[in-house]
């Protein structure tokens, strides 16, 4: 009985033993855990949480916490970048506006100080000034439309589209243009009608956006094409030129609010830098996306992909 007595004491004693150095061995990592974390919050830094330990109840505590450093970290870094978008949009809007009004002011500087100015030149200049004030107003309109697609205030009613109807009749506005110019075009769109969820309006603004984009932008190569094609689940747009193209390090970012590198093809409409990113929030707001294939001189293409629907006749 006193044996076993004296074996039972033995192992519980070893057991608080053993239990006293895991809860030190706890208490230290934990401590350890703690100065760190504090070091890495301080110092403001992407590292991640390293700490040596076998046990198996801190271990999920580690990868967590380094889980939530790392979203931290991410919108952080994704904060500063907006942050920086924002700062370079309202630099370049305060620019944009400034220069059509002092060319407005301009004109209207002239026309007071030449009391004797003829009709004709008086015409001439007025019409000036109206086409720059039609500048402005386009660009405030451009930037309140990207504010609200990303607001989200206004959804985009969807329907179900045709196709077909939408890019001949959006190639067609530009016949005269693309006549006067020279170039070659190329259409290809199916007779089988092929149908999306969208929105009419926005489909409208998209693809005139983008071939006015490629005949600006593209017209070194004389050559714009549109083509039309599906597979089972989508229906793609490619609208394509053989201009200059877009070097492959500025492809990703030229959807991006005022990206307006001299290259860069979101520097039209006025050079808001607003134009790409206008077309690519109204294909997202379609449930749809868009990218871009460029290599230069030979094909420069941009994709649209919608969810197709069945057609019923």
């Amino acid at each position: 009985m006193v044996i076993a007595l004296a074996v039972l004491v033995v192992i519980l004693t070893a057991i608080i033993v053993i239990q006293y150095f895991t809860a030190r061995t706890r208490s230290s990592s934990l401590m350890q855990i703690h100065n760190k974390l504090n070091e890495i919050i301080a110092g403001g830094t992407s590292e991640k949480l390293l700490v040596f330990t076998d046990d198996r109840a801190i271990i999920p505590l580690l990868i967590e916490i380094n889980h939530l450093l790392e979203y931290n970290q991410q919108r952080e870094a994704n904060f500063l970048k907006m942050e920086q978008s924002m700062r370079k949009m309202t630099s370049n809007i305060s620019h944009d506006l400034k220069t059509p009004l002092t060319v407005v002011l301009g004109y209207i500087e002239t026309i007071n100080l030449d009391p004797d100015m003829s009709a004709e030149e008086r015409k001439v200049l007025l019409s000036r000034v109206h086409a720059k004030a039609n500048e402005v107003l386009e660009l405030i309109r451009q930037f309140f439309d990207l504010a609200r697609l990303e607001s989200g205030d206004k959804p985009i009613p969807l329907s179900q589209i045709h196709m077909n109807d939408i890019c001949g009749k959006n190639m067609l506005a530009f016949y005269d243009t693309l006549t006067v110019k020279g170039f070659e075009v190329s259409i290809e769109i199916p007779d089988k009608p092929l149908l999306v969820w969208g929105n009419e309006e926005a489909l409208d603004r998209v693809l005139n956006n983008l071939i006015a984009n490629a005949i600006q932008h593209g017209g070194e190569g004389m050559t714009i094409g549109l083509t039309l094609r599906a597979d089972n689940d989508f229906v793609y747009v490619d609208i394509w030129d053989r201009g200059k193209g877009i070097d492959e390090l500025h492809q990703d970012r030229v959807f991006e609010r005022m990206y307006t590198l001299e290259d860069s093809r979101n520097k039209s409409y006025q050079g808001s830098g607003l134009g790409l990113t206008i077309t690519k929030r109204l294909v997202e707001a379609q449930g749809g996306t868009i990218r871009i294939y460029s290599k230069p001189y030979e094909k420069t293409m941009f994709t649209i992909k919608l969810k197709r629907t069945a057609f019923t006749a």
